[in-house]
């Protein structure tokens, strides 16, 4: 890929040290420090954050009103080499996006997830949703509440609306998607398939039951997201391993899908699907408790990690 090489005196404001180089890889994220809370682009995956909205105060500090920006993501990458760096241990890694209108959600979207329930691949997608309200940061915990039973880990590709679409046709889906990060679509199994009529809403919404980050990669630069490693680790061992190109319904379709029916606006979420190995489906059933650990990771995005920890009533 294009490097770009800057310099800059690093004993000055903390600016990008002489000898940093960077890939053109945008990482778009939300982060604390110092009090506030703003949008930075990480650069690099751990590493530390260009402070782009004190390089460029006509930056938003919330990565909704960036998305929702004209220009806005261009704006975020070409102030990255006139802005300061916050050290990543001085920062901590929120959500990349709170508050998007929607987080809808692709059910069955995975060959190999389809085969281990010996269920028919779907012929058109199994859409349903989760409230904006369950996201929640890198690193905080997953809440599990005493009503739920059976806790599950589903770790999906997200994709993260650009600019609004409406009846946008396959071919000209990625030019409304600004990038994609990692999410985990927590699932109370006991309230989506047992409880509540049959409707998934209840099992797949509750508070802290969609962790999203480390980053939004943009479209531009992840090369091909149809072939990129999808993994979830429990307490360090791996419980499902995959590929995007397993995608019954790829970002196109799921896109041209979606916005025939739904408005999309920027910011707005789309969760993938899982691949297999979810713990619904293990002989016996493998369900998370209290004190658990689970890392989501795509390759080309990052990982996210968050425990498991009883509610304290």
């Amino acid at each position: 890929s294009l490097v770009f090489t800057f310099t800059a005196d690093s004993t000055k404001d903390n600016h990008l040290p002489t000898t940093w180089q960077r890939s053109k890889m945008v990482r778009l994220v939300t982060f604390s420090e110092g009090g506030s809370q703003r949008v930075g682009v990480e650069l690099s995956d751990g590493g530390d954050i260009a402070d782009i909205t004190k390089g460029d105060a006509s930056i938003p500090t919330d990565m909704l009103s960036l998305l929702r920006k004209e220009g806005g993501i261009a704006a975020a990458k070409a102030a990255v080499e006139k802005s300061p760096v916050v050290k990543r241990a001085d920062a901590k890694l929120l959500a990349p996006v709170y508050g998007p209108e929607k987080i809808i959600c692709i059910g069955m979207n995975y060959v190999d997830h389809c085969t281990e329930q010996n269920m028919p691949v779907p012929t058109e997608p199994v859409v349903f949703s989760k409230f904006s309200s369950c996201i929640t940061a890198p690193g905080d915990p997953i809440i599990r509440a005493p009503e739920v039973d059976n806790l599950d880990f589903e770790v999906e590709l997200a994709i993260v609306v650009g600019k609004t679409a409406k009846r946008v046709k396959e071919e000209e889906a990625m030019d409304y998607v600004a990038g994609y990060t990692v999410a985990h679509d927590v699932s109370a199994r006991c309230w989506q398939l047992k409880r509540n009529g049959g409707q998934w809403l209840m099992g797949k919404t509750l508070d802290t039951y969609a962790p999203i980050g480390p980053a939004i990669v943009t479209v531009d630069e992840i090369g091909d997201i149809h072939n990129k490693r999808i993994s979830c680790r429990l307490n360090g061992e791996t419980v499902q391993d995959s590929n995007t190109n397993q995608l019954v319904f790829n970002v196109n379709k799921i896109m041209e899908w979606c916005s025939a029916m739904i408005t999309l606006k920027p910011g707005d979420l789309i969760f993938t699907g899982t691949p297999p190995g979810v713990g619904c489906f293990r002989t016996p059933p493998l369900w998370l408790k209290d004190g658990d650990v689970v890392d989501v990771e795509i390759e080309g995005i990052g990982s996210i990690s968050n425990p498991v920890v009883d509610e304290k009533l």
